[in-house]
């Protein structure tokens, strides 16, 4: 259950909803994207840069970042399964409402578990799962935000991470994603034409 703090944060993008449809126009098909893919893979960046690019084509996309919408929609969520999979339900709903105001919702969250993936599939039938892959070796040497370096340090180690998806937290890789990304075989500028592209054709 969403906690009452949290809903003026949801009134406040639903408003910026409303207030993006007035500037809409023609035929839209509605979409929701979930990315899914470790941290440091690159989502956030495909995403930004696909918003950048259709910002030119009048067709507006919404990044919902994972980190931000955590510290204020879900600040009262930890990490557990259950937890990560109430997240997942609470970005999904907001992304619907972003949906129905012919705005492409892109969920940029590490997303680990298989069957709440399925779940808000089955609830929301314009939800695409897109998977962000890269390998593990490759994400501990860019390691941008140090996560890594601290999972892999000894157990009882004060700096330590004890819940980094893919190390140490399971990450489930997804059976049949509508569309594979492999950041760590391509360059951002591949990856990112990828995305584009995937979403070009579901608008068509």
């Amino acid at each position: 259950m969403i906690l009452i703090k949290h809903i003026d944060y949801i009134k406040r993008y639903i408003f910026v909803a409303d207030t993006i449809l007035i500037f809409n126009s023609g035929h839209f098909k509605k979409m929701i994207i979930q990315f899914c893919g470790l941290s440091g893979s690159g989502k956030t960046t495909l995403a930004r840069n696909a918003k950048e690019y259709f910002a030119g084509r009048k067709v507006n996309i919404e990044v919902i970042d994972g980190d931000e919408y955590r510290k204020n929609l879900s600040s009262d969520l930890g990490y557990t399964k259950e937890d990560r999979n109430t997240n997942i339900r609470r970005l999904v709903f907001v992304a619907d409402r972003f949906a129905q105001y012919e705005v492409i919702p892109i969920i940029c969250a590490i997303n680990p578990y298989e069957a709440v993936r399925n779940e808000v599939k089955v609830a929301y039938p314009d939800v695409k799962t897109v998977y962000i892959k890269c390998s593990l070796e490759e994400l501990i040497r860019r390691d941008t935000k140090g996560l890594y370096a601290r999972a892999l340090l000894p157990e009882g180690h004060i700096q330590r991470v004890h819940n980094l998806t893919g190390v140490n937290d399971p990450f489930e890789v997804p059976a049949e994603p509508d569309l594979v990304i492999e950041t760590d075989k391509e360059t951002v500028i591949e990856s990112s034409k990828k995305l584009v592209t995937f979403i070009e054709k579901l608008l068509h």
